[in-house]
């Protein structure tokens, strides 16, 4: 893939929402060690004001994960002690349905494309700050879950407790932002089509999906981290009325209903910039 000769930004999507706790949800802090009343699994908290929160790195790798499995991704760049998937070639990248939304490793470098999606670091509600106030909690806004692993040869008992977000708990309002591209090489050819990177935006919708019918956060199997998005609002930024005149495209209760009407939303889009 050629290096980029011109790059123009032709809108960003902002789809705004709010991501409710159907099961109690454990997103991973530092431990607190061995010390007298430590747990063995706290949640990670803003050092600012002691509430949990999701990182945004937290939400985008998961959605990225699941994504990674539904297209059949093979994993095969190393991260820490794991794998993701990433194109190492870049008419591969093109055509992939996951590396443009969510990145390539810089080094990889296909002309200087810059990663579409971004994914904001979600705080709890002010709603479900004030509600859990009020509530007998073992730690501020969480509890803490004790559970026990058993030896199958003694049958001795190995407690281990876990800190969680209570079900029912609210984070946002969150945003996501989808940034929409021309690019062309520097011979002049097409190097990005504004229209495809649109009809990418419905990556992430599936992403969303996937992630309503899996888990956040760890523990999954357990019965941890069930979410649903909910007060999903998408509106576009573009053209000379950019800063002034965010435009209104759709509104959905959960991400099933965004799904139901991804192929209008990206139309509505795609109308707007005159692709």
């Amino acid at each position: 893939m050629s290096d980029v000769k011109t790059l123009m930004v032709q809108g960003r999507v902002f789809v705004e929402y709010e991501l409710r706790a159907l099961t109690g949800l454990r997103v991973g802090g530092t431990s607190a060690g061995i010390a007298i009343g430590g747990l063995d699994n706290p949640v990670i908290r803003d050092p600012l004001t002691n509430r949990p929160y999701i990182p945004g790195s937290s939400l985008k790798g998961k959605i990225r994960s699941l994504l990674e499995k539904h297209y059949g991704k093979e994993p095969n760049w190393p991260i820490a002690r794991t794998k993701i998937h990433v194109c190492t070639d870049g008419e591969d990248y093109k055509d992939c349905e996951v590396c443009p939304v969510f990145g390539v490793p810089a080094e990889l470098n296909y002309g200087n494309l810059p990663t579409r999606l971004l994914v904001r670091d979600l705080h709890l509600s002010e709603e479900s700050e004030k509600a859990m106030e009020g509530v007998p909690l073992d730690r501020p806004y969480t509890e803490i879950k004790t559970e026990v692993s058993i030896d199958r040869i003694t049958s001795q008992a190995n407690p281990r407790t876990v800190e969680r977000v209570p079900a029912g708990a609210v984070f946002g309002p969150g945003e996501f932002v989808y940034t929409i591209y021309k690019a062309t090489e520097a011979n002049g050819n097409p190097l990005v089509d504004p229209r495809q990177d649109v009809e990418r935006l419905g990556v992430l919708f599936e992403g969303m999906g996937l992630l309503e019918h899996d888990y956040l956060g760890g523990m999954g199997s357990r019965g941890y981290g069930k979410v649903r998005f909910e007060k999903i609002r998408i509106t576009l930024r573009a053209g000379p009325d950019y800063f002034t005149k965010p435009i209104p495209i759709d509104e959905a209760v959960d991400a099933s209903e965004l799904l139901a009407t991804k192929s209008e939303i990206i139309a509505k889009i795609q109308e707007h910039l005159g692709l």
